[in-house]
Parts: C-alpha cells; sequence; structure tokens
C-alpha cells in the first residue's frame, strides 16, 4: 500500500477553528486567539511524521481507527491533504509536541511511510 501521499499547499481554512477547539481544553482564551494568530502566520516547514509523533508523545493509531482509515483511502486515491497545525513543545520543562490539528493524518502518513516529510504550520504557546 505504500503510496506517496499528496499535500495541498496551505492548511485548510476550517482546520484553525479545530485547532483553536483542541487549544481551549489546554489554556485560556487569550493564549488561545494568541497562539492561533500565531499558527496562522507561521511558514511551512517539514517534518518527519516519525518526528512528530515522537515529540508529540503520541501513539500512532492504527488502520482499523476509523479516521485513520479515511485518510488512508484518501492517500490511496490520489487526494490531497491538509497541512498539519503543531504548538511547539519545551524540552526542559517536559513539555511535548502539541498536534492542535492533523494527529488522524499524522499516523495515517506513518502508516504510509514513516519517513514521509510532512508540511505543518508551528508555532510557539503565546500566553
Amino acid at each position: 500500500m505504500p503510496r506517496k501521499v499528496k499535500w495541498l499547499e496551505e492548511p485548510i481554512p476550517e482546520n484553525y477553528p479545530k485547532a483553536a477547539d483542541y487549544l481551549r481544553l489546554l489554556v485560556n482564551e487569550h493564549a488561545v486567539e494568541a497562539t492561533s494568530l500565531a499558527l496562522e502566520a507561521a511558514p511551512i516547514t517539514f517534518h518527519k511524521a516519525k518526528d512528530i509523533l515522537r515529540a508529540a508523545g503520541l501513539p500512532l493509531l492504527t488502520p482499523e481507527n476509523p479516521h485513520v482509515a479515511n485518510y488512508l483511502r484518501l492517500i490511496r486515491e490520489g487526494r490531497r491533504l491538509g497541512p498539519i497545525l503543531l504548538v511547539r513543545g519545551n524540552l526542559p520543562a517536559a513539555v511535548p509536541l502539541h498536534i492542535a490539528d492533523g494527529y488522524h493524518r499524522v499516523c495515517a502518513t506513518y502508516l504510509t511511510n514513516e519517513n514521509t516529510d510532512i508540511p505543518v504550520q508551528l508555532a510557539d504557546l503565546t500566553l
């Protein structure tokens, strides 16, 4: 099933509010707004699927997960996926990277090829 994952050049606009909803579980509204603006302004950079999962400290979801299965289907069909929205962790403080939007896309990409370069927008948490 290995197939090259195709990516959109920019995140899908509705992914920013999804990232903000996730961040609301972690920080106050001021920090959500500031970090969301930082995410939208961040340049696209590329990071390997395996490095994103390791930095986030999250488990790899299996192909049986319905959301991962959907993204694997989109990859097989040659459809483009939206870049991932990340909030930088803090290694000295033992705070992991946060996947604010795109965890299932990261897992599907990893299952395709863990060395795939994933386009991301990476921002610092702004308090």
